[in-house]
């Protein structure tokens, strides 16, 4: 039976959907089968975001009729039938799932206990314990970040709780949790003591925000932790896609894909430009009445200045047509700010972009970040897990792969340079990295320009540093270290400047002198523009001959190393060995069990043939340099990968049919089998992961993307956390 978990809340915009998503991704780094079950869904035109969110979770694959119990119409038509259907759904859900997410209804009738109570006999009957989302604050949409209501304190909270307990109690739910959403920062303690109080067994003691209480549930004793979750205001913030549907405009100008950029305040433009430049702030939209043109052109130049904040976008009210000079204008200026055009005045406009309401949804990367962030800081994972019976299995998936990569850079956390700060995808990346707390950065281009771009796309970069290739003090030094470096090759310190204001030059340089741990670069450049200045300034381990690669292969069930498949061409005997030693040793790095297969079109003596004695003397140099190492060859493919075919071709063997390395002859045939098995098998391909320089430089594929460029970072501190 799979473990299932229903998540409720006591009223509606609790903000219920944050803690959905952290169980949900909490659970995914546990067991390969996670499912999501709405015993009551939204209908209408906008249908049910929430729902959309999580069934996007790559750790889930249902479809959305699989996972809806049934409508609101149904339960008010009759709640005893609903309920019966609700659970026939479920137990299909549940049959194919290792765990279950459940989130309760949205109140979108007049929130009351009643609904609660509703969502506790669902639970009762569908035996899914409780976890009581509370939320810690009053109101809704953007006016809530404007003054428009306060947050509630540990009173307030304590009182809420107890009218939700009892609706639990009346209908035999088992509470397993409770988490209180949007907590007011300052009094995280006083809110927790506060609900801690009025649990059975609660003391009414201040504690610390992942205390517990014990309570008596049914027959037995269990302990109930109170968890608190602070206020972010971003995660409230309307996108500006949002805020042109509430006032019911029309995109006249601008970039259509910043509309994802969240809005983070209202400024009212009524009055001239100089009144109104002061009042501008990051993340604001601004409402310019559709006849002041020269606030307008204002905006837009303050906007391009870089000397004041980045608003998120233009709402031009009143229904006027600009002046065809103005128009030709903004033509000529292009600007990427969107604007707006509404019919409607400047009060109605306010008004209705106040009442937006912000969404967590999966289009939006930095809300989705924010809340996994927020959920991982506050709640406790292990104790969450250990409340459900939930342990980990001995599969392990592309999704629980990547988990353990980031969690393992984010236990040793380390600090990585990259060049390209120019691509979006690598901001977006820096983002997520920054965010989640992977790793710190250092990103390449002019300070100016970065921030900008970040600001335009809704990234948060502001604990990232942004250095600049030309900076003066630092391009003299590197220039000095590297003219030293290549002296022999007749460099001097004037050759010098030049080449190591090269990104890839300026970032190894960064590495060589302990700047940063690390470098992560190729989304816009090619491998051999990534890693000649390693060779050069890096340079190799004492005891390895060549620089060559892997790939971690995440499949289905388990992970595998490939290599080399992407630097040297056709590697001698002894270049294979050093791939082969080189590569058991990146396996170990990220806990996989080294066991070699030296792969060749034969399997043991069976072959002859230069190709197949090249294999064949590598795999002796393998023994010799390493003989604690399990290594065997040549091995065909099948025999090093399935058991059935090993117990025949080469039985008794401590590697056949059990491998984990696979060392392909030459560069050709390990290129294609890796992508043909990515392809063909929808395995994960992370890399190619650099082994053999003495600090870590990874590559990314020019098609990177953002989760790639996220793997390649967490990959590179861990390699610089085990050097």
């Amino acid at each position: 039976m799979a473990h299932s978990i229903y998540i409720t809340s006591a009223e509606g915009h609790s903000g219920k959907s944050t803690v959905a998503l952290g169980v949900l991704d909490t659970l995914s780094h546990e067991t390969p089968r996670v499912g999501v079950f709405r015993p009551v869904a939204r209908t209408g035109a906008e249908g049910d975001y929430v729902l959309d969110m999580l069934l996007a979770h790559d750790a889930v694959s249902q479809s959305a009729a699989d996972a809806v119990g049934v409508t609101y119409d149904e339960v008010h038509t009759d709640p005893d039938a609903a309920l019966a259907r609700i659970v026939q759904r479920f137990k299909r859900v549940e049959a194919e799932s290792d765990a279950v997410v459940i989130l309760g209804s949205d109140y979108t009738d007049v929130g009351s206990p009643t609904e609660l109570g509703y969502n506790a006999r669902i639970a009762a009957n569908l035996g899914a314990p409780v976890v009581l989302v509370l939320g810690g604050r009053v109101g809704q949409g953007m006016g809530e970040q404007l003054g428009g209501s306060e947050p509630r304190g540990a009173d307030d909270m304590r009182q809420i709780t107890e009218l939700a307990l009892a609706e639990l109690q009346s209908e035999h739910a088992q509470l397993l949790a409770v988490v209180a959403n949007r907590a007011d920062p300052d009094s995280l303690d006083e809110i927790v003591a506060a609900i801690r109080s009025v649990l059975p067994g609660g003391s009414g003691a201040h504690g610390d925000t992942g205390s517990s209480s014990s309570h008596t549930a049914g027959d037995s004793a269990t302990t109930i932790p109170v968890w608190a979750i602070p206020e972010d205001l971003f995660l409230i913030a309307p996108s500006m896609q949002s805020i042109l549907e509430s006032v019911d405009g029309t995109l006249m100008s601008g970039d259509p894909s910043l509309l994802s950029r969240e809005a983070l305040g209202v400024v009212v433009a009524a009055m001239s430009m100089e009144n109104v430049l002061p009042r501008l702030t990051d993340g604001a939209v601004v409402v310019i009445p559709g006849d002041r043109s020269e606030v307008l052109l204002a905006v837009l130049l303050a906007q391009a200045s870089g000397t004041f904040p980045s608003v998120a976008g233009i709402v031009l009210n009143g229904g006027f047509e600009l002046a065809d000079s103005i128009t030709t204008l903004l033509d000529g200026l292009t600007p990427a700010v969107p604007i707006i055009r509404t019919a409607l005045g400047s009060y109605d406009t306010a008004v209705r972009i106040t009442q937006t309401r912000g969404r967590l949804a999966a289009d939006s990367q930095r809300k989705y970040d924010t809340a996994l962030a927020l959920f991982e800081n506050s709640v406790d994972a292990e104790q969450l897990l250990e409340l459900l019976h939930v342990s980990r299995t001995n599969v392990v998936t592309p999704l629980m792969f990547e988990y353990t990569l980031l969690e393992r850079a984010r236990q040793n956390r380390r600090h990585i340079v990259l060049p390209e700060g120019s691509d979006d995808r690598v901001l977006r990346a820096a983002h997520t990295l920054l965010a989640r707390d992977v790793a710190e950065l250092t990103i390449l281009g002019e300070e100016i320009e970065v921030r900008s771009r970040a600001l335009d796309l809704g990234l948060d970069l502001s604990k990232a540093q942004i250095l600049s290739p030309f900076d003066d003090v630092l391009r003299l030094r590197f220039a000095e270290e590297y003219a030293r470096l290549r002296v022999h090759k007749g460099v001097t310190v004037e050759l010098a400047r030049d080449t190591i204001t090269d990104v890839s030059y300026f970032g190894t340089m960064m590495v060589h002198l302990g700047l940063a741990d690390g470098m992560v670069s190729g989304a816009a450049h090619t491998t051999a523009h990534t890693i000649r200045p390693g060779f050069e300034i890096i340079k190799t381990k004492p005891d390895v001959g060549v620089v060559s690669s892997v790939f971690l292969m995440a499949l289905a069930d388990r992970v595998l190393v490939y290599g080399d498949c992407a630097v040297i061409p056709d590697p001698t005997a002894e270049q294979l060995a050093d791939i082969a030693i080189s590569s058991a040793a990146t396996a170990e790095q990220f806990g996989i069990e080294p066991r070699v297969a030296m792969l060749s079109y034969s399997t043991g003596e069976s072959g002859q043939g230069a190709d197949v004695e090249k294999v064949r003397a590598a795999t002796a140099f393998v023994r010799e340099r390493r003989p604690e190492l399990l290594v065997e060859g040549p091995i065909q493919y099948d025999a090093a990968a399935d058991q059935a075919v090993a117990a025949a071709k080469m039985p008794g063997s401590k590697v056949a049919g059990q491998a984990t390395v696979f060392i392909f002859p030459d560069l050709n045939t390990g290129n294609n089998t890796y992508k043909a098995v990515q392809r063909s098998a929808g395995a994960v391909a992370i890399g190619p992961v650099l082994q053999g320089l003495n600090k870590p430089i990874n590559d990314l594929s020019r098609g990177a993307l953002v989760q790639d460029i996220v793997n390649t970072v967490a990959i590179t501190a861990i390699q610089a956390a085990t050097a």
